[in-house]
Order: structure tokens, then sequence, then C-alpha cells
């Protein structure tokens, strides 16, 4: 019975088993097709309007630094 040397930081054949098949990575391919229709419109307004303002306030700050800069 040759036994593999398994890491210390596997925790063993169950907590392995658990780990993979309970409570193992999140995945995100095709996340957002699980709602409906109307939730999957709705996530995709929000996250348009989510990097609008990121766009909005780095050209903010891009004007702060340029004024500061006195262009």
């Amino acid at each position: 019975m040759a036994e593999e040397k398994q890491d210390a930081g596997r925790g063993g054949r169950i907590l392995g088993w658990v780990y993979q098949n309970l409570a193992g990575p999140a995945t995100v391919e095709n996340a957002v097709q699980g709602g409906s229709q109307q939730a999957r419109d709705l996530w995709k307004q929000d996250l348009e309007r989510r990097k609008q303002w990121s766009r909005e306030q780095r050209e903010r700050k891009r004007a702060e630094r340029a004024a500061r800069q006195g262009r």
C-alpha cells in the first residue's frame, strides 16, 4: 500500500471532497443567465452606470490635475 504523500493544507480525503463538491471555487461562467430577462437587463444597465461613473471620476481627476499644473 503505497500511500501518496499529500500536502498538509489539503485536509485529507473528506475535506478535499467537501471543497471540490460543496464549497469549491466560485465560477462566474454564465452567472447572469440564471435570472429573468428583466433581471439581466437591469444588471447590464447597472453595470453600464457604474462604468460611466468611473469614467466620469477619472476625467474629473484628470481635469483637476491639469488645472493644478496650470495648463
